[in-house]
C-alpha cells in the first residue's frame, strides 16, 4: 500500500482505537510536537483551539516545520513529516536531543485520519501555507504572507469516516495539557473552547512538584512534597512524592512527557527502590524489629502520591500508542537515584521518615489482617464445596454464561424481584443499606465488611489487590482473581430511582473498579434504571424516567384520566412491574457499564476523601445521579 493507504486502512495500529481514546490521541500527537519544541528550547507558548465545528488548532512559538526541499524526496520538509511514515526528525539525532516522538508516524497519522489538515509554517520572515485531505496533498507548498514570528499552526478535523464520533470532549483535551504543564514549567498552553466561549491557561512553574500537590489536594498529606532530580549519561530523572492518610497509591509515571500508563522499568525501578529505601531506615532505626518481616512493595505504597518523569535519548515503548517503556538501562538508573534521594530526605526529616514507615507497619498488619480475612472468605466460597450466602436467591442453570445476579437494594425489594425473576437463569442478592466506601477503607476492613464479603462470595473470583494488578515477584503474594470461576455472566445493580439510590450505585461501581476491574473491561457489569413513574393507559403501563419523559408520555397516551404511579423506590413496584423494567430481556431498561464509567464514579469518592460529612452528602447529591448519563440510556 502507498503513502497513508496502511493507516486509513488500519487505523487502530497506529492510534489504539477508533473511539473516544484514538480521537483524543490526535490531539495528543499535534501538541506532542509542540512540546518536543519545548524541549529542545525552543518553543515557550502553545495555544489550542477548540473550534464549532469540532476542528483542532494547535500554535506554538518554536522554530516551524522545514520547507526546505528534501534531497531524496524532492518535497518540501513540512509535506514529507505530513504524508510518510517514518520521516520524523528525530530518527538522525540531531534535530532533537529529547522528544516524545519515536517511529516518526504521529503527525502523518493525524493527516491521514482527518478529513482535512491545514498547516502554516512561520519560519525565515514568510508564511507558507499547505492543506491536505484525507491523507492526500491537496495544495502545493506556496507562501501566503510575511511575518516576524516562528512556529507552526495546524488544524485538523477527524474524519467521520474513520472515527465512531468526531466529537471532542474539553475535560479530555484540559486533562493531557494540564499535564503537560506540569511536566515542562518552561511552557505556557492556553485552551479556547469556541463553542462554550471559555477558556483555560496552564502554567505550572512549580512542575511535578507542584503537581503532586494538585493530586492530593483533597487528601491529608503526612509531609511536605518530596521532590529531587538528577541527570547522568544525557538522562534525567525527576520525582517527586508526597503520602496521605489514605489507603490508595496514585503513580502516575512519563518517559519525555508520555504517560506511559502501563509503567515500565522506569516504575519498576521506583518501586523497588522505594521498598529497598523505607526497609533499610526502619531496620537502621528499630522500627522494624530483629523478627519483623520486611515490608512488602504494597506496604509501602500505601497512600502514596508520586510522578516519575524521565527524559532520554532513545526511548523504546511498547507499541505507537506508547503505553510502556522498555529501556533496561532506565530501571537500574531510577533505582539508583530514588534510593540516594530518598534516603537523603529520611535522614534530614526524621519526623516525615517515622510518619512513613509508621504507616507502611500499619499497612503490613492490616495486610495479614486481609489474608486472613480473605481465607475465611473462600472456605466459605461454594467453589470450596460449602453452600453459597444464605441471603442469595440462586438460579437453576449452572452454566454462567446463561446466567445473571441481581444487586438489590434492600430486602423488601430484593422480594419483590425474586417473585418477578426468571428463576432458571436469574439470581437475587439482596444488600442491606448503604455499601462500604472502599476509597475510604483499608482491605482488611474491605474483606471484613459482611456486604462486599457476601458479594464476593457470590460471584466467585475472588479479588484483585486493590485492582491496581501486579508486576514481577509481587503478582504471587497477591489475591488471585480467578476469572474462570465467574459464575454469572452479568451482574446487574438495580437501585432505587432516587439520589440515595444513585448513592449505592457508585459505591458499588467503585468496588468493582478497585477491586474486580476486569469484569467491567469484559463487559460483565450492567445498570438497571428503574423508573420513577408508571401511568397506566388502559390496558397497557406506560414508564418515564424522568420528569421530562412523564410529560411527554401524558401527551401521548388517549386515556383521559390516565392513573399515575409515583415509585419511590423499588420495593414499590409490583413483581410484574419490577420484571418489566429490570428483569425481562425484552423490555427492560439496562445498561453495560464501561471503564469511564466505573472511573467517573471512583473519582467521585476520590475527591470526597478529607471532606466533612455534610458535604459529602451534598457533592453525591450533585454528581452521583450522574455518573451515568440517562442519554446514553437504551
Amino acid at each position: 500500500m502507498k503513502g497513508l493507504e496502511a493507516v486509513r486502512r488500519r487505523p487502530a495500529m497506529y492510534i489504539g482505537d477508533t473511539s473516544v481514546r484514538g480521537l483524543h490521541h490526535l490531539v495528543n500527537e499535534v501538541v506532542d510536537n509542540s512540546i518536543d519544541e519545548v524541549l529542545a528550547g525552543y518553543c515557550t507558548e502553545i495555544d489550542v483551539i477548540l473550534h464549532r465545528d469540532h476542528s483542532i488548532t494547535v500554535i506554538d512559538n518554536g522554530r516551524g516545520f522545514p520547507v526546505d526541499i528534501h534531497p531524496q524526496v524532492k518535497r518540501p520538509g513540512v509535506e514529507v513529516a505530513l504524508t510518510m511514515l517514518h520521516a520524523g526528525s528525530k530518527f538522525g539525532g540531531g534535530g532533537y536531543k529529547v522528544s516524545g516522538g519515536l517511529h516518526g508516524v504521529g503527525v502523518s497519522v493525524v493527516t491521514a485520519l482527518s478529513e482535512w489538515f491545514e498547516v502554516e509554517v512561520y519560519r525565515d520572515g514568510k508564511i507558507h501555507h499547505q492543506r491536505f485531505e484525507r491523507g492526500k496533498r491537496a495544495t502545493a507548498l506556496k507562501v501566503t504572507g510575511k511575518t516576524k514570528r516562528s512556529g507552526t499552526k495546524q488544524t485538523f478535523k477527524p474524519d467521520s469516516e474513520i472515527f465512531e464520533s468526531v466529537e471532542f470532549t474539553p475535560e479530555l483535551i484540559t486533562q493531557r495539557l494540564r499535564e503537560l504543564s506540569y511536566l515542562n514549567k518552561t511552557v505556557k498552553i492556553k485552551f479556547t473552547n469556541e463553542i462554550t466561549g471559555e477558556g483555560e491557561v496552564f502554567q505550572q512553574k512549580g512542575g511535578i512538584a507542584a503537581y503532586v500537590q494538585h493530586l492530593n489536594r483533597r487528601k491529608n498529606a503526612l509531609h511536605r512534597v518530596v521532590y529531587f532530580s538528577r541527570e547522568r549519561d544525557g538522562r534525567d530523572v525527576e520525582i517527586a512524592l508526597q503520602y496521605n492518610d489514605g489507603y490508595l497509591e496514585s503513580i502516575h509515571s512519563y518517559a519525555n512527557n508520555i504517560h506511559t500508563v502501563e509503567g515500565g522499568t522506569h516504575l519498576s525501578g521506583f518501586k523497588t527502590a522505594l521498598t529497598r529505601a523505607i526497609n533499610s531506615y526502619a531496620r537502621r532505626h528499630e522500627l522494624l524489629k530483629e523478627k519483623d518481616k520486611n515490608f512488602a512493595g504494597d506496604d509501602v505504597r500505601e497512600g502514596l502520591t508520586a510522578v516519575i518523569s524521565v527524559k532520554l535519548l532513545n526511548p523504546q515503548f511498547e507499541g505507537q500508542t506508547k503505553t510502556k517503556l522498555g529501556n533496561s538501562e532506565i530501571d537500574g538508573l531510577v533505582n539508583s537515584v530514588v534510593g540516594e534521594g530518598l534516603l537523603e530526605f529520611m535522614e534530614e526529616n526524621p519526623t516525615a521518615a517515622r510518619r512513613i514507615a509508621q504507616k507502611a507497619i500499619t499497612a503490613a498488619r492490616a495486610r495479614d489482617a486481609a489474608r486472613k480475612a480473605s481465607e475465611l472468605i473462600k472456605r466459605k466460597s461454594a467453589l470450596d464445596g460449602a453452600a453459597l450466602p444464605g441471603q442469595l436467591w440462586d438460579c437453576q442453570e449452572r452454566d454462567p454464561k446463561k446466567c445473571e445476579l441481581f444487586l438489590v437494594e434492600g430486602k423488601s425489594a430484593g422480594g419483590g424481584a425474586k417473585q418477578g425473576r426468571d428463576s432458571r437463569h436469574q439470581a437475587v442478592l439482596p444488600l442491606r443499606g448503604v455499601t462500604l466506601n472502599v476509597e475510604r477503607a483499608r482491605i482488611d476492613k474491605v474483606l471484613g465488611n459482611q456486604e462486599i464479603a457476601t458479594l464476593i462470595q457470590a460471584l466467585g473470583t475472588g479479588i484483585l489487590d486493590n485492582g491496581n494488578g501486579a508486576e514481577g515477584d509481587e503478582a504471587e503474594e497477591k489475591e488471585k482473581f480467578d476469572y474462570s470461576k465467574l459464575r454469572y455472566d452479568r451482574i446487574i445493580i438495580m437501585a432505587d430511582a432516587d439520589v440515595d439510590g444513585a448513592h449505592i450505585r457508585t459505591l458499588l461501581l467503585t468496588f468493582f473498579y478497585r477491586y474486580m476491574k476486569p469484569l467491567i473491561e469484559r463487559g460483565h457489569i450492567y445498570i438497571a434504571l428503574p423508573p420513577l413513574y408508571g401511568v397506566q393507559n388502559n390496558k397497557e403501563m406506560v414508564y418515564a424516567h424522568t420528569e421530562e419523559q412523564l410529560s411527554q408520555v401524558l401527551k401521548d397516551i388517549k386515556r383521559e384520566k390516565p392513573i399515575i404511579k409515583r415509585y419511590k423506590g423499588l420495593a414499590e413496584m409490583d413483581p410484574p412491574e419490577l420484571a418489566d423494567t429490570a428483569m425481562n430481556p425484552d423490555t427492560r431498561f439496562i445498561r453495560r457499564v464501561t471503564v469511564e464509567d466505573a472511573q467517573k464514579a471512583d473519582e467521585i469518592f476520590t475527591m470526597l476523601m478529607g471532606d466533612e460529612v455534610a458535604e459529602r452528602r451534598q457533592f453525591i447529591v450533585d454528581n452521583a445521579r450522574d455518573v451515568i448519563d440517562l442519554d446514553t440510556w437504551a
